[in-house]
């Protein structure tokens, strides 16, 4: 029975099977653990919620957050995804019984365009990084500020994946051509030329600084390498671009399908002011 349990109970058995057995970082267990927090705080007139009615209710709270409070797409998106792994949950514990998606129509279509990055805000993104850059007195800090660079110039300029970025070997940048061969998932390689001359100068000072990154952890081979020499992981990308996009003001809550679909955006408009 609902009754038997109470919401400190849901949300701790919740923490420790979606966040700590699947080895999720601490600041995903926090975040998850406030938005499910602030549920049970609208839940609580309710509370214990009957079985055939939790969907009901997430929902009326969904939409009371984007028409009183109104939250941005984004944050909708990213509450209603930990909300839809909380339903399975407690499915899967007997706590409720069979579950479905939670409906999306308080997530306007035509609002959902404002959680994409501009042009201007991704300027002013690229601005913040270059400025860190100058300001840095560090050679080391430098370094892995041109690291980031170089990333995030291949990700917004050719709106290459985050996960074929991670794939780069040193190997598959040709500095002669300037050509770059990205690795797909299906096995096929497609070559990737890089119009930008400050960012082929860009990535030539990084892999000429890359030595200062390898560690002989059998990873030297790897384009991209952490400040301990191992290979960046996609967590470790989106935090790069959260640091630079708090440095450039940019407010915006970004998910990262909004952060995919802002890389490709951006890339596109570059290259027809590059073939223009």
């Amino acid at each position: 029975m609902v009754r038997e349990w109470n919401s400190n109970q849901l949300i701790d058995g919740f923490i420790s099977r979606q966040v700590v057995q699947r080895g999720l970082d601490e600041r995903t267990a926090k975040a998850y653990r406030l938005d499910l927090e602030h549920l049970h705080e609208w839940l609580s007139l309710d509370f214990p919620v009957q079985k055939d009615k939790w969907e009901g209710k997430i929902e009326a709270y969904l939409e009371y957050l984007s028409s009183e409070k109104k939250r941005l797409p984004s944050t909708l998106y990213r509450k209603q995804k930990v909300f839809n792994y909380y339903l399975s949950y407690l499915s899967a514990q007997g706590i409720i019984g069979k579950t479905r998606p939670l409906k999306s129509h308080y997530i306007k279509k035509a609002s959902q365009k404002e959680a994409l990055l501009t042009k201007k805000e991704i300027d002013a993104f690229f601005q913040a990084i270059n400025r860190e850059y100058i300001n840095l007195d560090s050679d080391f800090r430098k370094r892995v500020c041109m690291r980031d660079q170089v990333m995030m110039g291949l990700l917004f300029y050719h709106g290459i994946e985050i996960s074929e970025l991670l794939r780069l070997q040193v190997k598959d940048y040709d500095r002669k051509t300037a050509i770059l061969t990205i690795k797909k998932k299906n096995g096929k390689d497609y070559p990737v030329y890089l119009f930008s001359k400050t960012l082929q100068g860009q990535m030539i000072r990084w892999l000429d600084d890359h030595e200062y990154f390898e560690w002989g952890a059998g990873y030297d081979e790897w384009m991209f390498l952490s400040k301990l020499g191992k290979p960046l992981s996609m967590k470790m990308i989106t935090n790069i671009f959260d640091k630079y996009r708090k440095l450039a003001g940019i407010k915006k809550e970004v998910t990262p399908k909004d952060l995919k679909s802002s890389m490709k955006r951006y890339a596109e408009e570059l290259m027809m002011e590059w073939c223009g």
